[in-house]
């Protein structure tokens, strides 16, 4: 047992080699350190590298890291921050390394991010499976592993037990999706407010946009989005928020998707089954309501959906993060 750790909790080790990215490590410590449920920590998060002792950075300093790959044996997750001194080569994994990751257990849950994705890939974690890396890496790591199923534009993909996200700051979206899906919305979007981040932005999300601010003359799509968050318990649809931008449906799809990087039907259902996210975590309302609120035209709709995005029928999602299935109704005993 490592010193220093609660048995009861979820435990992260954070997997680092020379030339790590100081923000990185630091974030992934911040996230999961941050997250509680009456002030009762959830996650250990420990540092870790093959060989303990000074680990050089990017930036002007270096860091101790006093845990070994023990910290890898016991995790329940392992995250692999990147090194941009190692991870874009054509060579094989150093013995250190592919020992570290031979000592993962089964089932662990295994996160890379930025280039660290060049990391699972060599070891054959990420063979057949959906993942992406920082746009830069995109076209060298496809010549190094055609059998990835290589998506440059999206912040973070998770497939199983197997998550990859794009650049530094697609580190936060990923870890806070780890939360989210580990103890639920509230939590993630308590450790967002802590640490002043946005609660959730879509893993199909663009991780690279073109035009990230409008040019002159320009709309953005930035008020319909505000305005629909706010009216999701009505019938929305793609030529009303247009208009709320004075554009035609055309346009506005085209530049909607220049900003968010999905269709702004599919943006509209994410944000429904969000709030009933929300409403099933922090509320007792009954799951008829939860539809209405949420804009789903039948309860049937909204299981649908809740079940095609996470596999959970209602009842089973409110008990996993709330223990309470007392407002739903007796309908949804049926698991659909």
């Amino acid at each position: 047992m490592i010193t220093g750790t609660s048995p009861a909790r979820h435990r992260v080790a954070v997997l680092v080699r020379d030339g790590l990215l100081p923000m990185e490590l630091g974030l992934v410590h911040q996230l999961f350190g941050s997250a509680s449920t009456d002030d009762t920590p959830l996650y250990d998060v420990l540092t870790c590298t093959p060989v303990p002792g000074q680990v050089r950075t990017d930036a002007d300093f270096a860091i101790t890291v006093t845990h070994g790959l023990a910290v890898v044996d016991e995790a329940d997750t392992v995250v692999l921050v990147a090194s941009h001194e190692y991870d874009e080569v054509a060579a094989p994994l150093d013995a250190d390394l592919t020992a570290a990751l031979a000592r993962i257990r089964p089932g662990t849950r295994i996160a890379s991010i930025c280039t660290g994705a060049f990391v699972l890939a060599a070891a054959g974690l990420l063979d057949g499976r959906r993942a992406t890396t920082h746009w830069r890496a995109v076209e060298r790591f496809r010549r190094l592993y055609p059998t990835v199923d290589l998506d440059p534009n999206v912040l973070y993909t998770a497939e199983e037990n197997v998550l990859t996200s794009a650049g530094e700051a697609a580190g936060i979206d990923l870890c806070l999706h780890m939360i989210r899906e580990d103890h639920g919305s509230a939590v993630a979007n308590d450790v967002a407010r802590t640490t002043v981040v946005p609660a959730h932005r879509e893993g199909g999300q663009a991780q690279f946009i073109r035009r990230p601010v409008p040019e002159p003359g320009l709309s953005s799509t930035g008020t319909a989005r505000a305005w629909a968050l706010r009216h999701l318990d009505r019938p929305l649809t793609l030529r009303e928020l247009a208009a709320r931008e004075s554009m035609s449906t055309r346009a506005f799809t085209r530049r909607f998707r220049e900003e968010v990087g999905m269709s702004p039907l599919r943006w509209l259902t994410r944000q429904r089954l969000e709030r009933v996210r929300q409403l099933l975590e922090e509320t007792d309302l009954p799951v008829e309501r939860i539809a209405a609120e949420a804009g789903f035209t039948t309860t049937a709709s909204l299981r649908q959906h809740l079940y095609n995005d996470l596999g959970v029928s209602p009842r089973t999602y409110r008990s996993t993060f709330r223990g309470s299935t007392t407002a739903l109704d007796g309908n949804d005993a049926s698991g659909t």
